[in-house]
């Protein structure tokens, strides 16, 4: 089944490639930086050992650059390739990789765009963050003994029902990494159910993440604007999830006129495309992608910029988390809880189950269905400031508990990262 999906593979690249281009028009690749989608690198490969980091999106890629920073310090000689798939994981890496370190966008699972990436960037350890399987890529590893972890794995118990069933055709390639270092215990036993080998438990780097970062000068500019008006943010907010925050905010405002409703859209290209949906529904809208300010009458500020999400954490004491309504799996909410944030999230939270869960029991979320429901929410909390710091500071309890993993996963990762040591100048023709 291995040979059969890349011949597939190899068939289907064609029309990969005019999927890509199709994608580059829309907004959603970078056409400068297509060829790295083949396979094509950008720059040379450095000198030395390259250790290889891959991130599937913005939440991956923040959670690596920690560990990155801790990888390149006990190694200093050695040089490191980041490789994601979006390109807002590309604009948020932008400036904050360390030196030493380089970004590119990673092939498709096409053999010979693989080939043609390992052969130029022969990484000498390869690290994947949490639950992205390639399995021609996955494999090619294996070939040519290149040492590799699945870093903060995950695996969600829907996915591993899925992949159960798919199992007696196509062979999970977790068994393809050298150590699996799972988030929670029912990650690891389920990936270990799987075939992974090595698997071993040792938190969530996702705690030890910094927070997110601000810009003191604009935020400043921000609250100066917004005074002392009511405000709520929609974060990350995926289709669909703009006509509920929406509706919400018409409910509210009746009572609370002064309102003001922030939605930060998870992906910033939507931006012109939410913003004309909202102003056909009568409501003031000052679009930031378009260099608009909030003015007394603005009602909704649509913040359709990349990397600015903590700006607006930082300015709204209540934050709803998207992609947990009319998405699938919700965000990361310990973005918003380490900064002080009381947390409205709906139903749909298989992606951080367990911190979900974690902040639940703490007391620093509640959980809303609908636009009736996260208006009455937001309602009650603006109406008692009190429980809104309980939930606040339950959430920034939570976010404290859970810091540590990195120190875990640097000690678990020595077997790996060895390969990152420089060869013995006697071992040398």
């Amino acid at each position: 089944m291995s040979a059969l999906y890349r011949g597939i593979a190899t068939g289907v690249a064609p029309a990969l490639r005019l999927w890509l281009r199709y994608r580059a028009d829309h907004g959603k690749e970078d056409p400068a930086r297509l060829a790295q989608r083949y396979g094509i690198a950008s720059e040379a490969r450095p000198a030395g050992r390259l250790i290889w980091i891959h991130g599937a999106s913005v939440g991956e890629a923040r959670s690596a650059l920690p560990l990155l920073r801790a990888i390149l310090e006990h190694h200093p000689l050695a040089q490191a390739l980041v490789t994601t798939g979006t390109l807002t994981s590309a604009e948020m890496l932008r400036g904050a990789l360390p030196a030493r370190a380089r970004h590119q966008f990673v092939p498709l699972d096409v053999p010979g765009w693989v080939e043609r990436f390992l052969d130029h960037w022969r990484p000498d350890a390869a690290l994947w963050l949490e639950s992205e399987l390639w399995p021609t890529m996955l494999r090619t590893l294996t070939h040519r003994r290149t040492p590799s972890a699945l870093v903060n794995a995950r695996l969600s118990a829907r996915s591993f029902a899925s992949w159960r069933r798919v199992a007696p055709i196509l062979r999970p390639p977790v068994d393809a990494f050298t150590l699996v270092l799972a988030q929670s215990d029912a990650d690891a036993a389920r990936l270990a159910a799987l075939g992974a080998r090595a698997v071993l438990s040792v938190g969530n780097l996702k705690f030890d993440a910094p927070q997110l970062p601000a810009d003191i000068e604009i935020l400043a500019a921000l609250g100066a604007g917004i005074g002392e008006r009511p405000v709520w943010l929609a974060a990350s907010t995926h289709p669909g999830e703009e006509a509920i925050v929406a509706d919400a905010h018409a409910r509210l405002a009746r009572s609370l006129p002064t309102l003001l409703t922030i939605i930060v859209p998870r992906h910033a290209v939507r931006g012109t495309e939410i913003a004309t949906a909202l102003r056909a529904r009568g409501l003031t809208l000052a679009q930031r992608g378009a260099g608009e300010a909030i003015t007394a009458d603005t009602a909704i500020y649509l913040a359709d910029t990349m990397g600015e999400l903590g700006l607006f954490y930082r300015l709204a004491p209540i934050a709803f988390i998207g992609k947990s309504l009319a998405g699938d799996g919700g965000q990361n909410p310990l973005e918003a809880a380490a900064l002080d944030t009381a947390i409205l999230t709906g139903p749909r939270t298989g992606n951080f189950a367990e911190i979900f869960a974690a902040l639940d029991t703490a007391g620093a979320l509640r959980i809303v269905h609908d636009a009736a429901s996260l208006s009455a929410a937001l309602s009650g909390l603006f109406a008692d400031p009190m429980s809104r710091q309980r939930m606040a500071q339950g959430g920034a309890d939570v976010a404290a508990s859970g810091r540590g993993a990195l120190t875990r996963v640097m000690a678990a990762l020595t077997p790996v990262l060895a390969a990152l040591e420089p060869e013995p100048a006697h071992a040398r023709p």
